[in-house]
């Protein structure tokens, strides 16, 4: 795990954006695609993606066992919202680490929350998703959704080990289909997937990211 390449890394931040001008689309009008309400908001941002992630996870639905649904947790977050998470999260882990340095700070809260510069979620490039059963039972995938390093003992890695091999069978499932589709994870958190931001720039070797901070459209009158 010592290898992975962060968010914060200068090889991530440093690569431009030349965006396409995308638009978000609505994932609550997509049939194909399940969404899960712990995260819905008044305006509806968590159900929000850029055209190209959506399309992306459709073709990932269709290389899943037909009793298995990708499960949509979160996509579009506002950048005031993740602004306010990384600002917790920094301040949780400075309290519980006071000899780190704000360069060393910044980077171990970029495992949990992204820098809001950065973030693939304020792009509309990212989704949080895991599997459930045709009656909406998530799958056993080692932790819960959002679970933090320190409250899972970095169980929430892709790669940790500390799961059992049915909970890594399930993770193995979710990444072949998100993975053959074109989406890239994010390694400390095995739901985080994303397309066209700077972190997938970096994975697949682009020189340029497609999508960078967007605003959700007013809703239509």
């Amino acid at each position: 795990m010592s290898s992975i390449v962060l968010l914060a890394d200068e090889r991530v931040t440093q690569l431009p954006v030349i965006e396409c001008g995308e638009a978000l689309c609505d994932l609550r009008d997509v049939s194909a695609i399940r969404l899960d309400p712990r995260k819905a908001d008044p305006a509806g941002a968590y159900a929000h993606l850029r055209a190209g992630v959506l399309d992306r996870l459709i073709v990932a639905q269709t290389l899943l066992p037909p009793e298995l649904h990708l499960l949509v947790v979160e996509g579009y977050r506002p950048i005031a919202l993740q602004q306010r998470y990384f600002a917790e999260y920094h301040a949780e882990l400075r309290a519980r680490h006071p000899q780190w340095s704000d360069l060393e700070l910044r980077a171990q809260a970029s495992r949990y929350i992204a820098p809001p510069e950065v973030a693939p979620h304020v792009a509309g490039a990212a989704v949080d998703v895991t599997l459930c059963a045709e009656d909406g039972t998530e799958l056993p995938m080692g932790t819960p959704v959002n679970a933090s390093p320190e409250e899972s003992d970095n169980a929430c890695y892709m790669a940790a080990t500390n799961i059992s091999a049915r909970e890594r069978d399930n993770r193995n499932l979710l990444s072949a289909a998100l993975t053959a589709a074109g989406l890239v994870n994010y390694p400390t958190e095995w739901w985080h997937w994303s397309y066209g931001d700077r972190y997938w720039a970096f994975v697949s070797s682009r020189r340029a990211a497609r999508y960078g901070p967007v605003e959700l459209p007013p809703p239509a009158r």
